[in-house]
């Protein structure tokens, strides 16, 4: 018999399934399609081994960083409240912007959209389009985060080749807007925020300490004030270089690009270039994807003597293991046959030659009785 609890359950799970399968509304933004392509293609590489459905958004537009929200507030929230209607009226609840910046820009036009007067009701007639505000808006971060254990389950299934971020040090920086506003950071700190370091550790890494994950990089100051962002990288790239990093881990285009594109001018004292990596680059490495395929050949400073030195070390220390196990099993059976021996000796020793003991005969009542003809 069919009751009304199962009736209403049916359609909930069939929702839940379509929803499952429908998956995000992934709004790439001017960067992802312009400075960034990298961050684009290796986020599609790994939410593809993840299995994560996204789907861009059809016409979406700028959101407006950094200049629009600047001008005009009203503008600054229409621009991102644009695409949210889009990524609604396909029928998403979820919109996944990678872009810090973008993200900053779509998740606070929503939060204005629900808690200003009037803007709510308003904002309908200034899109042109129908608008309920009931999408959500990830950053890649976050996204990546809610994919933690199976990226570590993922990792670990891994056997085809050794993970190459096995224990190499990385650090995480989150730059000014993945989470800040504090209303934007969801569960994260925006002091000394983790989700990345999560991230990182999942992967096989090991997350530095460091005190400048949340300093700014200049941002959009890059061109009108390049000597300023070369002084903030530097105090960056050397923070992390002396707290033992081996390459720096960003989710910003523009926080990637001041460090990576600036860094010529920041190592004036002949120091190494330190890598910097998005952190769908460093879930791909993990997840066995190649560096084509993540766009690791697209950096100014070039990733390719990390990704074979780490290769290297990930075969060395296979080898290692590999050696260290076959040391133990030889251990293991050594100790086994010399067991065996011993237990062989001393059934040796309790069954040898020597005749076996007779066992003493009972008396009977016959050999009691005396013999005839005796004094009886």
């Amino acid at each position: 018999m069919t009751t009304l609890t199962d009736e209403v359950a049916a359609p909930a799970e069939d929702a839940a399934a379509a929803k499952a399968a429908r998956g995000l509304a992934y709004y790439p933004g001017c960067s992802l399609h312009g400075t960034s392509p990298e961050f684009d293609e290796s986020l599609r590489a790994v939410v593809e081994a993840l299995g994560i459905p996204v789907a861009e958004i059809p016409d979406w537009n700028c959101c407006g960083a950094s200049s629009g929200h600047t001008t005009d507030h009203l503008l600054g929230v229409a621009l991102p409240a644009r695409n949210l209607a889009l990524a609604e009226a396909q029928g998403f609840d979820r919109v996944l912007a990678p872009c810090a910046a973008c993200y900053n820009r779509l998740a606070s036009a929503r939060i204005a959209v629900a808690e200003e007067d009037g803007l709510a009701e308003r904002m309908p007639e200034i899109l042109g389009r129908p608008f309920a505000n009931t999408v959500e808006v990830f950053n890649a971060v976050q996204l990546l985060h809610e994919y933690g254990p199976l990226i570590e389950e993922k990792v670990a299934a891994s056997l085809a080749e050794p993970n190459p971020l096995h224990g190499v040090k990385l650090a995480a920086y989150y730059g000014c807007l993945l989470v800040r506003p504090p209303e934007l950071s969801r569960d994260d700190d925006p002091e000394q925020p983790m989700q990345m370091d999560d991230i990182i550790n999942a992967c096989g890494a090991d997350d530095v300490e460091w005190n400048m994950k949340v300093e700014c990089c200049g941002g959009a100051f890059s061109v009108s004030r390049t000597k300023s962002v070369v002084r903030l990288g530097r105090s960056i790239v050397e923070d992390a270089r002396r707290n033992g990093a081996e390459a720096i881990v960003v989710a910003c285009p523009l926080c990637h690009s001041n460090l990576d594109l600036r860094q010529k001018a920041m190592t004036e004292r002949g120091e190494q270039p330190l890598p910097i990596l998005f952190i769908t680059q460093v879930v791909g490495l993990a997840l066995g994807l190649p560096a084509e395929t993540l766009g690791l050949g697209r950096h100014f400073v070039a990733t390719e003597p990390l990704i074979k030195d780490l290769v290297a070390r990930a075969e060395v220390r296979v080898a290692e293991e590999k050696r260290l196990q076959a040391e133990a099993e030889a251990k293991a059976a050594a100790r086994a046959a010399k067991r065996a021996e011993a237990e062989k000796a001393k059934a040796a020793e309790g069954g040898g030659d020597a005749a076996p003991a007779v066992p003493k005969a009972e008396a009977t009542p016959a050999d009691d009785a005396p013999e005839a003809g005796g004094d009886a």
